[in-house]
């Protein structure tokens, strides 16, 4: 068990290409561009940190707002941390400037629409960076360098000479993670890479990135609200909420067997074909307010398992399972000895089969 407060942590094997130590980010209160309350600030992400290694994917999982992006524009360095401490491949982060990084660390964004300039041509897009970076074979005549990154994302090389409003939804991220690419990065950041394209085309695109981990050995973070595409490409979950990440683990581990309240709601809030009802969700309320987040577990007034403990102290991180971390006091060997134990017992044994159980079961308080 660590100290209550701190961000779940996995075991670490092997010095992770990108890792954040205990980053904090608190933007202050404005209106009208005059701070509304001097020390206002809005807790955007508290104490989180996060390994990310060789080959392998890690999805960061939770609600709008709950600071995922947030996170991925401190990983990428385009925002600054209030505190906390940045690794690339086991040194300081700070240490390198700006486009050094760069060349390691790339973002994809979650609009591809907005992310490419619609006066310029596919061409222009893939060739600018290698420019930038010094990457192409003599300066001026890139086409082959071109040619092959459009053909890693699955393009045809017709497309080198079509604006991006020519290109459809899917096309235009594979042309954002092509550009992403050119510059040979060893981690790259997906932010809600598939949330803007259609149903039908979200799978192409989920999988070609589990094609670039395996074939080029890239460290993805993979940021989504769906935790059942989670499960599906990432090897590792980081859940977060209210700007902490609560629960983290294998996906199929965190999926399989979710240890923390929030998790389990994610999972009986997802679509399942097999569920016979509409499931009765048993939180309760909406995400608090990151301005004045609540004392204790951020979680406690939406969570039908509360103690009283929850509102007053922060939770310590436990690990659950091998490699599974939740932080939860009802997984703490002794919450509070003033405090009586989970007055709602079979949340031990809850899985997703449970949660659709006990869809015909009424609710605990109000259903979200």
């Amino acid at each position: 068990m660590t100290a209550p407060g701190a961000a779940p942590a996995l075991p670490v094997t092997g010095t992770p290409v990108l890792e954040a130590r205990s980053l904090v980010k608190h933007f202050p209160v404005h209106r009208r561009g005059r701070r509304i309350q001097h020390g206002a600030v809005v807790h955007a992400v508290d104490d989180v940190s996060i390994a990310v290694r060789e080959a392998s994917i890690t999805a960061v999982v939770g609600e709008s707002g709950c600071g995922k992006s947030t996170l991925t524009r401190m990983l990428a360095r385009l925002i600054r941390p209030t505190a906390g401490e940045l690794l690339l491949n086991g040194s300081p982060a700070a240490r390198q400037n700006a486009r050094e990084y760069a060349g390691q660390v790339q973002m994809v964004l979650q609009d591809p629409f907005a992310s490419l300039n619609l006066v310029h041509t596919v061409g222009y897009h893939l060739a600018r960076p290698l420019r930038i970076h010094g990457l192409g074979p003599d300066g001026t005549s890139l086409d082959d360098e071109v040619t092959s990154l459009l053909e890693r994302v699955a393009l045809s090389p017709q497309n080198v000479g079509k604006y991006p409003h020519e290109l459809s939804g899917g096309q235009r991220q594979r042309v954002a993670i092509a550009r992403a690419l050119a510059v040979r990065p060893r981690v790259l950041l997906a932010d809600e890479p598939v949330s803007m394209l259609d149903v039908s085309i979200r799978l192409g695109v989920l999988n070609l990135l589990a094609d670039l981990r395996e074939r080029e050995r890239l460290a993805l973070v993979y940021v989504t609200h769906d935790i059942a595409s989670a499960r599906y490409l990432s090897d590792t979950i980081a859940v977060m909420y209210a700007g902490q990440i609560i629960e983290q683990g294998p996906s199929a581990t965190v999926t399989d067997q979710p240890s923390h309240p929030y998790t389990q709601l994610l999972l009986a809030a997802a679509p399942d074909p097999d569920r016979p009802s509409p499931p009765a969700l048993r939180g309760r309320g909406a995400p608090p307010s990151l301005v004045s987040p609540p004392a204790g577990c951020r979680f406690h007034p939406r969570c039908p398992f509360a103690m009283d403990v929850c509102a007053r102290q922060a939770p310590p991180t436990v690990e659950v399972a091998s490699g599974h971390v939740s932080a939860c006091w009802l997984h703490a060997k002794d919450p509070d000895p003033d405090t009586p134990q989970n007055p709602d017992p079979d949340l031990r044994s809850f899985t997703p089969t449970t949660a659709r159980q006990q869809d015909s079961r009424p609710p605990r308080g109000e259903s979200t």
